[in-house]
């Protein structure tokens, strides 16, 4: 028999559920304020004596109005705030499920999608996303299962939040571990992401990448062109990324695409990296005669990536020395329209010449003693001092090294970290 305490608890609980279910928006917009403020942070048990061993009953109603109002925008943020009050609370294992029965992760990874919600509410659905995920690997497999993996890597390809794009790459990291089932799936779509327009993803998903590389086992071949395809990217950050990916995938059986794919974007295609304006062009779109085209962006920064590859490894260096990045990184140096190529291809070419002597023989014929001395005197500004003949010529330099020379022993035992 209940004492007179509890049947007040329980009345009180009966006559806030009836205010709820007669409210209308702006009343229940006002009571999700107060439930906010009073709640947040509490635990199960102190959940259930706030709502007198009743509390299920008002994530019900909250769960059932998400379920309706999600499509129209209807306090979606207070709302999404109130039931992820339920679902972090300690011990609540139970209002997680019961959010999960009414089909919850749907609804959320749906309203990521939906392009008339706001950004806010977007980031709100990912949060609770991500209590699910910490919930174990049955849930993680849950969010999978519900192409929760397309849902989320759109979303963070789209997104126009940063906050809500870092949030993204937490959750996609967290589906990445411990979930072996589902975590190539999680590999391949942020691979998806790389060809993207918003650099944020780009860096985001770079990044995730490379730390799955200790779980994802084998690479999947696909990931060499859209990773070799941000190179062109004009933001270091996400060049950056690119090149840490790259130094992470040297111990997988990708690596000899990878090297291949760099040393080909050193010697770009003279008619597609040659594109100049009409000369009678005039306003704004004249100014490409000077830009850098995406080609030389790239040029520089796979001769970068070039350098920082070969110097962690002399096995990757001769490697790149038989699939002639020496001729490569020449035709760079001799790129007049790119000064950022010249700086770069320079730099990686007096590490090779510094620690293969045949490469210093190959080019110091090719250069001539006096260009060769500017150049080991300051591999850095050398280049400034070429004329368009002297470009021209290290443009189209024939410089083959035989392959069998790339196997001869360095000048040095181990190629040095800078």
């Amino acid at each position: 028999m209940t004492s007179v305490k509890e049947q007040e608890a329980i009345r009180k609980l009966m006559v806030f559920l009836q205010e709820w279910d007669s409210a209308h928006k702006v009343a229940r917009s006002r009571i999700l304020d107060n439930f906010i403020e009073s709640n947040d942070g509490k635990t199960e048990p102190e959940l259930e004596l706030e709502f007198s061993q009743g509390a299920s009953l008002f994530l019900a109603r909250l769960t059932a109005w998400l379920r309706m109002s999600y499509m129209y925008s209807t306090c979606l943020d207070k709302l999404l705030k109130s039931i992820g009050i339920f679902l972090s609370a300690a011990s609540g294992r139970r209002y997680l499920i019961e959010f999960l029965e009414i089909g919850g992760v749907l609804i959320l990874l749906e309203m990521l999608g939906l392009n008339h919600l706001k950004e806010e509410d977007k980031r709100e659905s990912v949060k609770l996303l991500q209590l699910v995920a910490d919930a174990g690997r049955k849930y993680k497999e849950l969010i999978c299962e519900s192409y929760g993996v397309r849902s989320l890597t759109e979303f963070l390809a789209t997104s126009n939040s940063a906050e809500a794009q870092e949030d993204v790459q937490v959750l996609l990291e967290s589906l990445g571990r411990s979930n072996p089932k589902y975590q190539n799936q999680v590999y391949k779509g942020l691979i998806a992401v790389l060809p993207c327009t918003s650099p944020r993803a780009q860096q985001l998903a770079l990044q995730t990448l490379g730390g799955m590389q200790d779980v994802v086992g084998e690479v999947p071949s696909v990931l060499v062109e859209p990773v070799l395809g941000v190179l062109c990217s004009v933001h270091l950050e996400v060049q950056y990324e690119a090149i840490q990916l790259l130094k992470a995938l040297m111990a997988h059986e990708v690596r000899p695409a990878l090297l291949k794919g760099l040393v080909a974007l050193l010697t770009p295609r003279r008619k597609k990296a040659f594109t100049f304006c009409d000369e009678t062009t005039k306003g704004p779109t004249a100014l490409r005669l000077r830009e850098p085209v995406l080609v030389y962006i790239q040029q520089a920064a796979a001769a970068k990536a070039i350098g920082v590859l070969a110097k962690e490894s002399a096995e990757v260096a001769e490697e790149l020395i038989q699939l002639k990045v020496v001729h490569g990184l020449m035709v760079a140096v001799g790129n007049l329209d790119h000064v950022a190529s010249q700086r770069h291809a320079s730099i990686s070419l007096e590490y090779f010449v510094h620690t293969f002597p045949f490469v210093e023989e190959c080019v110091k014929k090719a250069l001539g003693h006096t260009l060769f001395q500017h150049f080991m005197d300051s591999p850095e500004m050398w280049y400034t001092k070429m004329d368009p003949v002297q470009a021209e010529e290290l443009a189209s330099n024939i410089v083959d090294i035989p392959g069998d020379m790339a196997r001869m022993q360095s000048r040095e035992t181990s190629p040095g970290l800078s």
